[in-house]
């Protein structure tokens, strides 16, 4: 009886490794530009997660009213919009890596920007130039994504992507954004001034990983490349199915990220009282889904929908705003980062969707065209 109940301890306790090895097997399987596009996506994500807290509230210091900072966060959108669609055209017709390289030393000069910036008026350049920078970078990871991954793996492989930079790196990034922001003299320009700079050395890292280690590969025929840039852009919507029904769902879904994320850092410092860690906190708070979540919802969706996954999550999106707006204390802020955590969740699996309307010649138009 003992030696057969030690056996099924032992079954048991196989079972997390069991599950480990199988998930390590099936990123070892993937292709290399795919890993390399992963490593560069998580450390930029890393990066980017520990200045987000004080993003607002830095641009505010520096004597930007709200309405101001709307308007910083609006045109650098915007221009980024217009140029993504040449800068994905660019990708399916001369390959990829120059695009992604330009895309990172743009993000570079961003960082530069920021933590130059005298006044809130230069943080516009600064937002331009990130936003422009990032929906470069990101024509190159999703090209990849959208060309080296098998479509009953792909939500998976965004997943673990996910998982790894919003979840793992995505708890300590904050905190420690939190201690230098502490050890720098608090919530204040001065305080938040340094971590622009090691953002921009961190970024030029991955410049380097980019240029050593990925290939410079092109999906298309010959014919394709001679394509005019708004004939690209129409053969992508000739050929493409659903596709201008998915640019209203991602618009629709990428409202918020206008609208409501930039100021839910300054609202929960202004009018809850939040200092640096429970702003942190919030941010390691929203890592939390996509660390545990992330990988089962990303292979329930390759199993049975792609929409039903993003249904799901609605909810829980909506429930993060409703807390923010009616937490009466510190515990409920920091639940209110928790659920808005299923946004990347449902993020990446809206882009997987879009990833799988369009023929792989035209990835690149498509992933920065809506």
């Amino acid at each position: 009886m003992w030696v057969e109940g030690k056996d099924e301890i032992m079954q048991v306790a196989k079972k997390p490794f069991g599950a480990v090895s199988r998930g390590f097997n099936f990123y070892m399987k993937q292709e290399r530009d795919w890993k390399v596009s992963m490593l560069r996506t998580n450390l930029t994500m890393f990066l980017y997660k520990i200045v987000l807290p004080y993003l607002s509230i830095y641009t505010m210091a520096l004597g930007a009213t709200g309405t101001q900072l709307g308007i910083v966060n609006s045109i650098g959108m915007v221009i980024a919009g217009i140029l993504a669609p040449l800068g994905g055209w660019l990708i399916d017709r001369t390959g990829i890596k120059k695009i992604y390289l330009s895309g990172i030393v743009v993000l570079v000069i961003s960082y530069l920007i920021y933590g130059l910036a005298q006044n809130w008026s230069i943080i516009i350049v600064a937002m331009i130039a990130y936003q422009v920078g990032m929906f470069i970078s990101m024509l190159g990871d999703g090209t990849i994504c959208g060309n080296c991954l098998k479509s009953e793996e792909r939500t998976t492989c965004m997943a673990i992507c996910e998982t790894f930079g919003m979840g793992l790196l995505g708890l300590a990034a904050p905190l420690i954004g939190a201690w230098l922001v502490r050890t720098f003299g608090g919530v204040n320009v001065e305080g938040i001034r340094p971590l622009f700079f090691v953002c921009m050395i961190g970024i030029i890292i991955t410049f380097f990983i980019v240029l050593t280690q990925i290939s410079n590969r092109r999906w298309g025929s010959t014919g394709e490349t001679k394509l005019n840039f708004m004939q690209g852009i129409s053969q992508v919507f000739r050929e493409g199915h659903n596709l201008k029904r998915m640019i209203i769902i991602t618009a629709l879904s990428g409202m918020q990220m206008g609208v409501a994320v930039p100021y839910i850092q300054p609202f929960a410092h202004e009018f809850k009282g939040a200092e640096e860690f429970v702003l942190g906190a919030m941010i390691t708070a929203n890592a939390v889904a996509p660390l545990v979540l992330g990988i089962p919802l990303g292979r329930l969706s390759d199993k049975i929908g792609r929409k039903k996954v993003i249904y799901l999550s609605m909810p829980f999106i909506a429930s993060s705003y409703l807390m923010l707006i009616l937490a009466p204390n510190y515990g409920f802020l920091i639940a209110s980062g928790a659920l808005l955590g299923f946004l990347p969740v449902s993020t990446i699996t809206t882009g997987a969707m879009g990833r799988e309307l369009v023929p792989p010649s035209q990835m690149g138009r498509w992933n920065r065209g809506y």
